[in-house]
């Protein structure tokens, strides 16, 4: 299954509310109109330019040279040569019935002047449901219902973006960036949905970055988030496309607190190939991002993955413990850590909002990978968190396989949110 149709299906009750929110407000105060007209003018100059015989005119010196053989049979009246002088010439009519009434025999029989009428009846009678047949028979598969773009349906729309979880500021930025240049027009559910799709994709484009890679290492990446947001298997997933993709890797369990979550990391590990250093239950966990600091850096490995303990942003004891480890690991390398990535559950809504200003003031979150996209209708606090802080998005879960981390594509994302075709 390619990523769209994962991602489609994951997002299938966002785009099908927003479908179902989208042709309740065009059929409030809407009006059916034929799109099939654009046919006939599509059709018309078709039909004109074949009328302009001017090639027909070209042909014209060819009958000149004829007059010139005419004389030649005249002066040599033999009987060998009849046979190509009466397609020449008519005044011998001995030879003329002879040769004729053989090969015209044989296509009369064949061809008869009865099938000729039917086959030009015949596409007389496919051309009237070719035009015809889309102009009038399917008039009603070619109707579509538009209203007009005005402030009601503008206020419509950003109710439905906003119980969507797209935002009250990006909602409004939407619409009115939809409404530019076409308020008062007639607009269709799919031309509405194009729009959408169109906006939603510029204001994800500037967002849409890949992890970035330096030539530092160890290139120390701490993954933080809430409790249950992914982050234990984001980790596992991004491992093994950089172990892929030829890079060393170490993975830090510094989710010390739960052995469960450490068990489950080292199940990634072994899927993924990559080597998990733990610590004893209850242990500091900002002592283990230290010490896997210090054996990244004999072993060489390329990255080091530090996984942290879930935690609640409005929790400030365990947000000050994240703050620990950013400091201890800042001791071992003034510049680490290189990449903060910040783990958000689709699920939690505009909640993911209060997320990323806590974490990002606290562990100065370098970019964010949206998890658990399983169809909540609330895929749209993405272009939320793209509209309001700008920080990259590197990637999307689309599943539980180890394959099912992706990179963020905008367009791709953006229709599956509205529920358009790639």
């Amino acid at each position: 299954m390619s990523l769209f149709s994962k991602l489609k299906s994951r997002l299938m009750k966002t785009s099908s509310k927003l479908d179902e929110g989208l042709e309740a407000i065009v059929e409030d105060g809407g009006e059916e109109s034929n799109v099939s007209e654009a046919l006939v003018e599509e059709a018309v100059p078709a039909t004109e330019t074949p009328e302009a015989p001017e090639p027909d005119v070209t042909p014209e010196p060819m009958p000149e040279p004829e007059p010139a053989p005419v004389p030649e049979p005249a002066a040599p009246e033999a009987d060998p040569v009849p046979a190509d002088v009466p397609q020449e010439v008519p005044p011998a009519p001995a030879p003329m019935e002879t040769p004729v009434e053989a090969p015209v025999e044989m296509p009369a029989e064949a061809p008869v002047e009865i099938p000729v009428e039917k086959v030009v009846e015949a596409p007389a009678e496919t051309v009237k449901p070719g035009f015809l047949g889309r102009l009038l028979g399917r008039k009603e598969s070619k109707t579509v219902t538009r209203r007009a773009l005005d402030d009601d349906m503008l206020e419509q729309l950003e109710e439905l973006l906003i119980s969507a979880d797209m935002g009250v500021e990006t909602s409004m930025r939407v619409t009115a960036a939809m409404a530019e240049g076409r308020y008062g027009k007639k607009l269709s559910v799919e031309e509405i949905k194009r729009l959408m799709a169109q906006e939603v994709a510029r204001i994800m484009e500037p967002v849409a970055k890949p992890m970035p890679l330096y030539t530092k290492t160890p290139q120390v990446v701490l993954v933080v988030g809430v409790n249950g947001s992914g982050k234990t298997t984001t980790i596992g997933k991004l491992a093994s496309q950089f172990k892929a993709a030829g890079k060393s890797v170490v993975i830090a369990a510094g989710d010390t607190f739960r052995a469960a979550a450490v068990e489950q990391l080292q199940v990634w590990g072994e899927r993924a190939g990559v080597p998990v250093l733990t610590a004893p239950e209850g242990s500091d966990p900002a002592s283990l991002a230290f010490d896997a600091m210090t054996k990244a850096q004999e072993t060489g490995a390329d990255l080091l993955m530090i996984d942290t303990a879930g935690r609640l942003q409005n929790r400030a004891d365990l947000m000050e413990e994240l703050a620990k480890i950013v400091r201890v690991i800042r001791k071992k390398d003034p510049t680490a850590p290189h990449n903060t990535l910040l783990v958000l559950d689709a699920t939690t809504g505009q909640n993911a909002v209060s997320q990323v200003e806590i974490f990002r003031n606290i562990a100065d979150v370098s970019g964010l990978v949206m998890t658990k996209l399983d169809g909540t209708a609330k895929g749209g606090v993405l272009v939320s968190l793209a509209d309001k802080f700008g920080l990259p998005i590197h990637a999307i879960g689309v599943g539980e396989q180890i394959d099912d981390l992706a990179p963020f594509d905008p367009e791709e994302f953006a229709a599956a949110l509205t529920g358009l075709e790639v």
